[in-house]
């Protein structure tokens, strides 16, 4: 028999929490499903606000603030001293309170240093994807977005995966908190009475939507399939691409993060998208996969074109990014070489690099964008916040090209 000691720790300072053999026989995977919401809860409430009971967005001192809105700090002591900006109130002990997003978003307007794309341009809708689990996706996805929010981007952010770990990390228990009308799957269903509008929420991110994600998602995998079977129709995989279409012009960036696999609803993404982002670790079974999923991804566009007489989508760029890159590793140092020399310039110059700071952010429910300090120590966070903004800040160069208003940038 193991020793009492070994016991988890967490269950031994929450007794109510422990499962005994006995409930396990009598109420099974239904009494799991409970003690893990549970915990859950917990984590969520951490995430939250103390007086507001929300998740709060960042804010930042005014060095930073200046740098985001593409002025000094002196021009923005300067607007506030003639009126153009509120004055700045102090904290008790005399420092300036910092600026939160939408102050920020206000600066950009007063100073017109606005980021947002022509009317003339195209909003960059970019599926962040790979059929394969645990590669960096939905970390990519989240911080991206994140990104593009922080630099005063207008940002809609679409969780399409039924796991909804991204719709958990805006502060949702997916399954609790939600119904299935509150994400795509009630839009597929009365996509006329309720409207993708009525479905898409502000977060704690100043300019950055989302529409969120549960379970009820996945059946749409089988009712996709269902339809296709019965109607001999391909339209349905439009849904997505339709549902964006109808608030696109709302936005300059649609971030989508779907399934880690290869079904009917990362179909619809794909045909949805203008760009692609592929997460791949430097692993041989990772590189392995992502092959393989680029080639599922080329035949089964190419089927459907050819069998629904259907248009491929046209991708404006499609990148792939080495993903939970670990350099101390020899075998990653290598595999990532090889990648440089097969893919090219398809791939980004900048990799996301393994880190504890990720890990510990996603354990309090957030991203590393949005901690007010360090979780592991100061070298680590400034690192780890480096080699997410390189990775963004690439993909952000690539939609910036593909705006016409921007084109002189890079002539």
């Amino acid at each position: 028999m193991r020793p009492q000691s070994h016991k988890l720790v967490y269950m031994a300072t929450h007794p109510s929490l422990e499962i005994q053999a006995d409930d396990l026989t009598n109420d099974g995977l239904g009494l799991l499903h409970r003690k893990a919401l549970t915990i859950l809860k917990r984590i969520r409430d951490g995430a939250l606000d103390p007086e507001t009971g929300h998740k709060v967005g960042p804010s930042y001192p005014i060095s930073k603030a200046a740098s985001l809105v593409g002025r000094t700090a002196s021009a923005i002591r300067e607007a506030e001293r003639d009126g153009r900006l509120p004055p700045r109130d102090r904290t008790a002990s005399g420092h300036r309170v910092q600026y939160t997003l939408q102050e920020l978003d206000h600066m950009r307007e007063v100073f017109g240093t606005r980021p947002w794309r022509e009317p003339t341009d195209t909003p960059a809708i970019i599926s962040v994807s790979n059929f394969k689990g645990g590669v960096g996706k939905s970390t990519i996805a989240l911080h991206l977005a994140q990104h593009f929010a922080i630099r005063g981007y207008r940002v809609l952010f679409i969780d399409c995966d039924s796991q909804a770990s991204s719709t958990m990390m805006f502060g949702y228990r997916p399954d609790v908190d939600l119904g299935e009308d509150d994400t795509l799957y009630g839009h597929f269903h009365n996509p006329e009475l309720l409207g993708v509008r009525s479905i898409i929420r502000k977060t704690h991110f100043f300019g950055l939507d989302l529409i969120p994600a549960n379970l009820k998602l996945y059946n749409l995998e089988y009712e996709i399939a269902g339809y296709l079977a019965q109607h001999q129709s391909f339209d349905i995989i439009d849904l997505i691409a339709q549902a964006i279409d109808s608030v696109v012009d709302d936005y300059d960036i649609v971030i989508m993060d779907p399934p880690p696999a290869l079904g009917m609803v990362s179909m619809a993404v794909l045909q949805a998208a203008n760009a692609m982002v592929i997460p791949m670790p430097p692993s041989v079974i990772d590189f392995a996969s992502t092959v393989s999923f680029i080639d599922m991804a080329r035949t089964t566009m190419h089927q459907l074109e050819k069998l629904g007489g259907r248009v491929k989508p046209a991708y404006n760029f499609i990148r792939l990014v080495g993903s939970r890159v670990d350099d101390s590793k020899s075998m990653h140092r290598e595999i990532l070489s090889m990648m440089r020399q097969v893919f090219g310039g398809s791939m980004i110059n900048s990799v996301l690099k393994t880190s504890a700071e990720i890990d510990n952010a996603s354990s309090r429910m957030k991203t590393v964008f949005e901690l007010d300090r360090p979780v592991t120590s100061h070298e680590v966070h400034n690192r780890c916040v480096k080699f997410l903004g390189d990775v963004c800040h690439d993909i952000e160069q690539d939609v910036l090209r593909s705006w016409e208003s921007r084109a002189e940038q890079f002539s």
